[in-house]
């Protein structure tokens, strides 16, 4: 259970109705089974003791007996069993009968929790057998022992103080009020729902969105299990239908019309992280009962997967739509602050890389917005000392198809007198020969904004901000930066989206030869007419440093942490040394370059992870980076990781 990661298991068991004897042993198994599995929480579903179909049969003495018995017989048959459970059956209390999941470790009967809310309408009769659950917790007879019977428990594991569970019992997530929001904000980090839950079409996508949404709207775990085959299918069909979620996410979802288990790995740092920064997640203290019972400590082999690409939806058709999304709200960003500035003129420079390509396309899309003609946009060429033919073509290539107004000016004359105004060596290709050339090309457009009245439109991206990558007061510098929170790894796919959907086969392939081009700021001379300086040879793979950023300022997670979870996403793309090598380059950087995005342009935030300083990134310039870099140079930790 290290770095805050749980297995979780729903299970669906093929029981018989009314045949206790059969069930109890069929459950028994299968905690057995899922606790071999590594997991800790096991779910099954409502009623399985007996089933969920029994009818009038719960009206029956010998049926409750033996039920009670049958709860027993599971206890001690699991007493060995490193996990809790949550077990469906029918329990008399008081003279009524309530149904309830039974939450059973290590042989000991921990409490009851019994069902809120009692359907009798449609195909649901339970008020005929069922009482509405009290949420006062009172005490209860069992098997000589008085467990807890309540709504508002909370079983809280001992050697895992991260780990509160809260059940809730089919209809009760249907309802109006679920007892779920009172349980996550008195502290329960997992709910578990025993449902059966029959099949009707369509209803398997609306308990996906439920069960989904709830986890999201409570930022927990939510394990779901329910009736499958074995239960009558006199009237109704049971599908089996289990979920496993976390805050909005499916970590795991069982095929329906068959029995079986699901596992996955609930992160309950990640969860503990997102309650502490939604401020609107209000915390109570309605006087819930805090069971106590402990798991073991062991390391938890993960299945869930990691995408490499946390940026970039993965189905095409989700990715065809973010991508078009986000050229939208690129370009209303920019049309909002022309409009608002009186401009009808923005100036761009265009190096034939995507940043530049990305950033023109948007400007020409905020035009067509406006109804102004694209030849208002200046579109500057600069070569420099590092252009290459390849880029310069295809730069003077787009700006011809975008119908924008093109301008040439060469920086290298300028650039080499102010060398020698200040005694740098032409032969001398350190920082200062680089930034050079960044700050000259960012004074002409400035210059020329003033000449047209325009903005000039900044081209860097968020991966770029996030390792500082940029000259201060160079290409960091612009008006207004349309790519400030478009990570690299997405660029790639809007330029891409671009070309599939632009209907022009010129514009098209110049698109596609931007793509294949190297990552470049072509501040160093080309060798043999080629690109000398790569991106990504200097400071390492983009979709590596994109994953960093992600996982840290999104997830919250440690570097330890981080490092785990990418040699999970990474397996087989990148080895863990080299893994390693560029996480720590990652957050040298990230800390030390913390002055350049303190004083950013304007720009648009698209995404859920953005370093702007008036919105998601109040971090300070003078930040140490010494104990993320000790997690990751502790030798232990990081293995054990």
């Amino acid at each position: 259970m290290r770095d805050g990661f749980l297995k979780v298991a729903a299970v669906t068991p093929k029981i018989r109705v009314a045949d206790v004897p059969y069930n109890e042993k069929v459950i028994a198994k299968e905690i057995l089974a899922a606790a071999d599995q590594g997991a800790k929480v096991i779910v099954l579903p409502e009623l399985c003791v007996t089933g969920y179909t029994c009818g009038d049969l719960f009206l029956q003495e010998t049926l409750l007996k033996r039920a009670e018995q049958g709860l027993s017989y599971i206890a001690e048959a699991t007493k060995d069993v490193d996990a809790v459970s949550f077990v469906g059956l029918p329990l008399s209390h008081r003279g009524k009968l309530y149904n309830v999941a039974a939450a059973v470790s290590r042989g000991r009967v921990l409490g009851f929790v019994p069902k809120r809310h009692i359907p009798a309408y449609g195909e649901f009769y339970e008020t005929r057998y069922f009482t509405p659950g009290m949420e006062d917790v009172t005490e209860t007879e069992w098997n000589g022992s008085r467990p807890w019977i309540g709504t508002r428990q909370l079983f809280c594991c001992e050697t895992m103080p991260g780990l509160k569970i809260a059940a809730e019992i089919c209809e009760d997530l249907w309802s109006p009020e679920p007892p779920g929001i009172r349980h996550a904000r008195n502290g329960a980090t997992v709910l578990v729902n025993l449902s059966a839950s029959n099949e009707t079409t369509g209803k398997d996508v609306y308990r996906r969105d439920l069960v989904c949404g709830q986890s999201a709207r409570l930022l927990c775990g939510y394990v779901y299990a329910s009736a499958g085959d074995g239960e009558s299918t006199q009237d109704l069909v049971f599908s089996g239908h289990n979920l496993i979620c976390e805050d909005g996410h499916i970590l795991a979802e069982s095929e329906r019309f068959a029995c079986g288990t699901i596992c996955s790995e609930i992160d309950l740092a990640r969860i503990a992280m997102e309650r502490r920064r939604m401020t609107s997640f209000e915390v109570r203290d309605d006087g819930y009962c805090e069971v106590p019972f402990s798991l073991g400590t062991e390391e938890t082999t993960l299945t869930r997967r990691f995408t490499p690409t946390p940026f970039v939806p993965e189905s095409g058709e989700d990715r065809r739509k973010r991508c078009d999304e986000i050229l939208t709200m690129q370009a209303y960003g920019l049309k909002k602050r022309l409009e608002h500035t009186g401009c009808t003129s923005a100036v761009v420079g265009i190096s034939g890389g995507l940043d530049s390509t990305l950033a023109l396309l948007v400007t020409v899309r905020a035009f067509d917005l406006l109804g102004i003609p694209h030849e208002k946009i200046c579109a500057v060429t600069m070569p420099g000392f590092g252009t290459t033919d390849r880029t310069y073509d295809n730069a003077v290539k787009l700006i011809r198809a975008l119908g924008a107004g093109l301008k040439e000016v060469s920086i290298r004359e300028a650039v080499t007198v102010h060398f020698k105004d200040i005694g740098q060596e032409m032969s001398v290709h350190d920082v200062t020969y680089e930034n050079a050339q960044a700050r000259e090309r960012t004074q002409i457009l400035m210059d020329i904004a003033n000449q047209t009245g325009g903005l000039v439109i900044g081209t860097g991206d968020l991966s770029e901000l996030a390792l500082g990558w940029a000259t201060y007061n160079g290409d960091h510098m612009s008006m207004y930066g349309v790519n400030g929170s478009v990570p690299k790894t997405l660029v790639r796919h809007l330029v891409r989206y671009y070309a599939d959907t632009c209907g022009d086969e010129s514009l098209r392939q110049v698109l596609l030869d931007v793509l294949d081009t190297p990552v470049s700021p072509e501040l160093l001379p080309p060798e043999d007419g080629k690109i000398s300086q790569k991106t990504e040879d200097i400071v390492g793979p983009y979709e590596l440093h994109d994953f960093f950023l992600y996982h840290m300022l999104r997830q919250g997670f440690g570097p330890r942490k981080v490092y785990r979870v990418a040699r999970e996403a990474f397996a087989g793309m990148y080895g863990e040394e080299e893994i390693l090598r560029w996480l720590k380059t990652f957050y040298r950087r990230f800390f030390s370059q913390q002055f350049k995005r303190s004083c950013l342009p304007d720009g648009p935030k698209v995404g859920s992870v953005a370093v702007s300083p008036r919105g998601d990134l109040r971090m300070p310039s003078d930040a140490c980076v010494r104990v993320w870099m000790e997690e990751l140079e502790d030798d232990d930790a990081v293995q054990e990781g």
